[in-house]
């Protein structure tokens, strides 16, 4: 019996603690970049800024801010790549599916690292956009 309740103990931690390790929540902010929720992100949308998709491909077909390059973060995501669709001195927009994803803050943090010096971290991502009624494709 006294096993059967250190066992039972056993697991109930595990399972107990395995919420907190799955639900992994991005960062607010990443040092060197501007965080910008949907409106900021629609404005820098409005003047042209470029935007980059992190996401994976699936979520990439399924719908994506118009215009966007898709530059999936695991597979693809490296410096020449990014260097190829936007100047390292030029605004860039970075975003994937929301606060529950680690893709954009992953991508941001690598990108001024690399020396791009205009990263905006859009921290709601494609889900907060299309909330807001943006234009989608």
């Amino acid at each position: 019996m006294k096993k059967l309740a250190i066992v039972s103990a056993f697991l109930f931690a595990i399972v107990a603690g395995a919420p907190a390790q799955a639900a992994k929540i991005s960062p607010e902010k990443i040092d060197g970049a501007t965080t910008v929720a949907a409106g900021e992100a629609k404005g820098l949308f409005d003047r042209g800024v470029t935007f980059i998709d992190v996401r994976k491909d699936s979520d990439w077909d399924a719908g994506r801010v118009p215009g966007a390059h898709h530059i999936e973060l695991k597979k693809k995501f490296d410096e020449p790549k990014l260097a190829a669709v936007v100047g390292k001195e030029k605004e860039v927009v970075i975003y994937c599916n929301g606060p529950k994803c680690m893709r954009s803050s992953k991508a941001c943090a690598k990108a001024v690292g690399w020396g791009f010096s205009k990263v905006y971290y859009f921290r709601g991502g494609f889900p907060e956009w299309e909330a807001a009624g943006y234009p989608v494709e």
